[in-house]
C-alpha cells in the first residue's frame, strides 16, 4: 500500500513545471481535503521552487482550496453519517485514513476538545480528511467549522508559502527534516495566540461592565 502512494505522490509531483501545475495543487488541496491520500505540501513545496514570486499566493491557493474541500466532506459526512465511513472501509488505500480505530479516536477528540480538535487537526500532519468527515457525521456546527478550518489551514500553508518566498531552494530540505517539527510549531503559537485573543476579549468585556 506505502508503494502505491509512493507512486502516486511521484506522478503528482511530476507536474511541478507543467502549465496546469496550479491548477492541478489546487484540485490536489481541494480533493485531498476529502478523499485524496496525498497531501498537497510536497506539491505546495515543488511549485513554490519553480515559481518563487508567487509562493505566497500559492500558499493561500492551497488554504482556499482545502478549506473548500473540507466544507464538502463536513457536508457529506452530515448527509450519509456512518455508511460513508463503511464505504470507505472497502477500499485498501483509504482504510487507511477512514479505518474504525481512528475514526473512534477523532470521535473521542471531538467530544473532548471540541472545535480546538478541529483547529490543531487543520495545520499538523494529521490526516485532516477524518477530521473533517467526522466533524460532520458528528453534526459540528459548520460556521465554526470553518473558522477553525480557515484559522489551522492558513497557518499551515500561508506560513510555508513565506518560508519558500524567503528561503527558496534551502527550505526543502529544512521542511523535509523538520516538517512536523515546524508544523506543531505553528500549532503551538496559533493555539497560544487565539487562547491570548480570547482571554483579552473576555477581559475587555469584563472591564466594560465594571466601569459602566
Amino acid at each position: 500500500m506505502s508503494y502505491i502512494i509512493h507512486e502516486l505522490s511521484d506522478w503528482v509531483l511530476s507536474f511541478a513545471e507543467s502549465q496546469w501545475a496550479v491548477a492541478l495543487l489546487g484540485l490536489s488541496s481541494f480533493m485531498e481535503a476529502i478523499i485524496f491520500p496525498i497531501p498537497p505540501d510536497p506539491l505546495l513545496i515543488a511549485i513554490g521552487l519553480v515559481q518563487q514570486e508567487s509562493a505566497i499566493f500559492l500558499g493561500l491557493w492551497v488554504a482556499i482550496t482545502s478549506v473548500a474541500g473540507a466544507i464538502v466532506g463536513h457536508w457529506i459526512g452530515k448527509r450519509l453519517g456512518r455508511p460513508i465511513i463503511e464505504w470507505a472501509g472497502n477500499y485498501p488505500i483509504l482504510d487507511r485514513f477512514f479505518s474504525h480505530n481512528k475514526v473512534d479516536k477523532v470521535e473521542r477528540l471531538f467530544k473532548r476538545y471540541g472545535i480546538w480538535t478541529i483547529l490543531i487537526a487543520a495545520f499538523t500532519p494529521l490526516p485532516y480528511k477524518v477530521f473533517a468527515i467526522t466533524a460532520g457525521i458528528l453534526q459540528m456546527d459548520r460556521r465554526s467549522f470553518i473558522i477553525a478550518s480557515i484559522i489551522g489551514r492558513s497557518a499551515r500553508f500561508l506560513t510555508i508559502g513565506v518560508l519558500i518566498a524567503l528561503f527558496g531552494q534551502e527550505i526543502e530540505s529544512i521542511m523535509s527534516n523538520n516538517f512536523e517539527l515546524i508544523t506543531v510549531s505553528i500549532a503551538a503559537i496559533t493555539i497560544i495566540g487565539v487562547m491570548g485573543w480570547i482571554w483579552f476579549k473576555r477581559t475587555h468585556r469584563r472591564t466594560s461592565s465594571t466601569l459602566r
